[in-house]
Order: C-alpha cells, then structure tokens, then sequence
C-alpha cells in the first residue's frame, strides 16, 4: 500500500536528510513544501499525504497555529513537529495544538525512524528529552494536587482507580451512598476531570 508524505521546511538539507529517511521506512512519494502557504495549496491539489514532518519556523504563516489548517485540510494525516526548538514546554503545545508527535532536529536518525513507526501505529511520540521532562512535571503537578486532597478523597479516589462501583466503595468505607457519591463530585471539581472514567484515569497516572 502507497504511503504519502510531506515535509515542510524551509531547508534544503532538512528535506533531502527527512526525505532519505522517509523512503527507506516505505514512503513514496515524499512531497516537499518550503512554507505554510505552499504546503495548503498543495494539499487542496495533490493526493493527501498519510504523515506530514512540520518546521514550525517558517517564513510567513507558521508556528503552532499552522497545525490546525493543515490537519482540516488533511484530516486523516499525522503530524510530527521536528524543530530546533526542544523544550519540554513547546513539545506540550505541540501535541495540544493537534500533532500526533515531537521531535528535535539534533536527535539522531534512529528516532526519527521511531517517531514515524510510533505514529503510524496510532500513538503519540515525544522525544526521549522531553517524554522524561513531561513525566516529571506530570508526577509533581500530580503530587501537589493529591496533597490538596482530603483523607476520606484519596480514599475514595484509590478505590475507583481499582475500578470500584459508588456503592460498593461506599459499603467498603462504612459510609452511605450519598456521602460516596459526593466525595466523587467533589474529587472531579478538585481534579478537573468528568466522570467516573476521569478519575479513574487521574487515579491510574498519578499512582494513587
């Protein structure tokens, strides 16, 4: 099966090293854009590419805000941002503003062969740098929420992360339905998740 991609760089040396690696993981064709602008007029013209390798320092329109057109005018594609800039911060952004992965431009071709397999099978990537740096703020912004907690909320919180009905955590604390379901709301307005389903995600990722 033909896989498409496009890159979009407005360096010459960035799109024949991406390109190279782009064909040995099965890409061809391998279009090439060398701004925003030029990358969206190719996409109302040509066959939508599966995968699209983003600078998003470009001349004219670029930055985070180019990923969004790009994905309404290729909605199937995947993006990987591949820039300079490699702090943890703006890979976050990255993923937020709608791309599937991040990766430095000084990471060695090996993960950018990782970063494509890993978003050809549906995930998400981030660069080794910055999936540690992320973890690490997500474990201390986690902490401190826990730490906010009441004793009864953690309680109730670890409970529904082994996957506990209301009721059954309620009989479990020796407390009445009511007073589990409002230790639950009061958790998801604490946490800023919805449903049992979020706190039982915060539950898992934060370790409880």
């Amino acid at each position: 099966m033909t896989k498409r991609a496009l890159v979009i760089d407005d360096h010459p040396i960035t799109h024949l090293g991406a390109s190279r690696l782009l064909r040995d993981l099965g890409y061809d064709p391998v279009g090439q854009a060398m701004s925003g602008e030029e990358a969206l007029d190719q996409l109302t013209r040509d066959p939508r590419p599966d995968l699209i390798v983003l600078d998003i320092s470009l001349p004219g329109a670029g930055g985070l805000d180019l990923v969004a057109p790009l994905l309404a005018a290729a909605p199937d594609a995947r993006i990987l941002v591949f820039s300079m800039n490699d702090q943890t911060g703006f890979a976050a952004r990255a993923l937020q503003a709608g791309a599937a992965g991040f990766l430095s431009k000084n990471a060695p071709p090996s993960d950018f062969r990782d970063a494509v397999r890993t978003l050809e099978a549906g995930e998400f990537y981030l660069g080794p740098k910055q999936a540690m740096a992320l973890a690490t703020l997500r474990a201390g912004a986690a902490g401190r929420t826990l730490g906010a907690l009441s004793d009864r909320e953690r309680q109730v919180l670890a409970l529904i992360g082994q996957g506990h009905a209301l009721q059954a955590i309620a009989d479990q604390l020796g407390v009445s339905y009511k007073t589990a379901a409002n230790t639950s709301s009061a958790l998801k307005k604490k946490l800023g998740v919805d449903g049992i389903n979020g706190l039982m995600k915060f539950a898992l990722d934060s370790g409880v």
